[in-house]
């Protein structure tokens, strides 16, 4: 099979095609023909060396979606998609024409997206599922302000919550566009930049006063002081990154006055298994229409994965996608 790989860290250009094995299904194990697999920020920052726990040499790529060609017998046909976890990072990833994984990991892709589009989704969903549901617990009625909404995990995120029944304000640089699925479900948005407490004031406008009872900052680092003041009393603050600085000063009396709770949230503790497990979860929403994934903006083949790579670190609007 044909496949991205690298032997070591570096910017995009470390990666070549490679001419790999076929894998082939193990007790226990599937094989997957890769339809389109999704290039992340992160997989950027797997090949720079800037994720931890990466074993060399590896071919990348978290997301994807295909059919299973080997394997138990019930799932050979199978359209499927997955995401996250040891992917790209301990075992071979998805940016190849085959994809070998655990049975169990194998979850049915909804019938209503393309390949590409859920390609697209599984990172983005993952994280926000587990940072709004299962870390932060939020609740119907409550208010989820999600710094750097208009990003692929900041618009799963106000998709999220909305489904949940939450009040959304996004928080970013520039409005998301419209006709983009964050900006069809946000009840409010503020511009990020100038002084984080008027920041603050100004989520506190948009909530009678009270501020955020959930605050999902999908940048951290240099937004964490303006995620701090956007918190409503006892909020919760869910951190998933660190962008600009790894250290921020904390005023321990606004902290402790306010009860505020920080919780760390990282879908790299979940392997394959687990976080497929959560797509299952997430399937019916995407059936049903409520949670719609991100645009494709840019398509390449194998042969031109290191452009792929380029766009997003070009920051290309829009997503981008790898197809064998």
């Amino acid at each position: 099979m044909r496949a991205l790989r690298f032997d070591h860290f570096g910017d995009p250009h470390v990666l070549s095609l490679a001419e790999l094995p076929d894998p082939s299904a193990r007790e226990g194990e599937a094989v997957i023909a890769v339809k389109a697999a999704s290039v992340n920020p992160s997989d950027l920052k797997n090949v720079a060396g800037q994720m931890e726990g990466t074993v060399l040499p590896r071919v990348p790529g978290r997301d994807f979606s295909g059919v299973v060609i080997d394997g138990p017998g019930d799932w050979i046909g199978a359209e499927v998609w997955g995401t996250e976890g040891d992917i790209g990072f301990t075992r071979d990833g998805s940016h190849a024409e085959l994809l070998s994984l655990p049975v169990a990991a194998l979850v049915r892709k909804p019938e209503r997206l393309s390949f590409e589009e859920a390609a697209v989704s599984g990172v983005n969903f993952v994280t926000a599922w587990l940072g709004t549901v299962e870390t932060a617990q939020l609740a119907p009625g409550e208010t989820l302000a999600v710094v750097g909404v208009s990003g692929g995990v900041g618009g799963a995120v106000a998709q999220t919550a909305h489904g949940l029944g939450a009040r959304v304000i996004g928080l970013d640089r520039a409005q998301p566009a419209d006709g983009t699925p964050a900006a069809s479900v946000i009840d409010g948005f503020v511009e990020l930049g100038g002084d984080p407490r008027g920041i603050g004031e100004q989520v506190r406008e948009l909530t009678r006063g009270k501020g955020a009872d959930v605050v999902f900052d999908t940048v951290g680092g240099v937004t964490t002081p303006t995620a701090l003041a956007s918190l409503a009393h006892r909020g919760r603050l869910v951190v998933i990154s660190a962008v600009g600085t790894r250290t921020v000063e904390i005023d321990l009396l606004d902290l402790y006055h306010n009860e505020t709770r920080i919780l760390g949230c990282d879908s790299r503790r979940l392997d394959v298994v687990q976080s497929d497990a959560r797509l299952g979860r997430l399937a019916p929403y995407f059936e049903s229409g409520q949670f719609r994934p991100p645009a494709v903006a840019q398509r390449h083949g194998l042969d031109s994965g290191k452009d792929a790579y380029l766009a997003v670190a070009n920051r290309a609007r829009g997503r981008v996608v790898i197809g064998p």
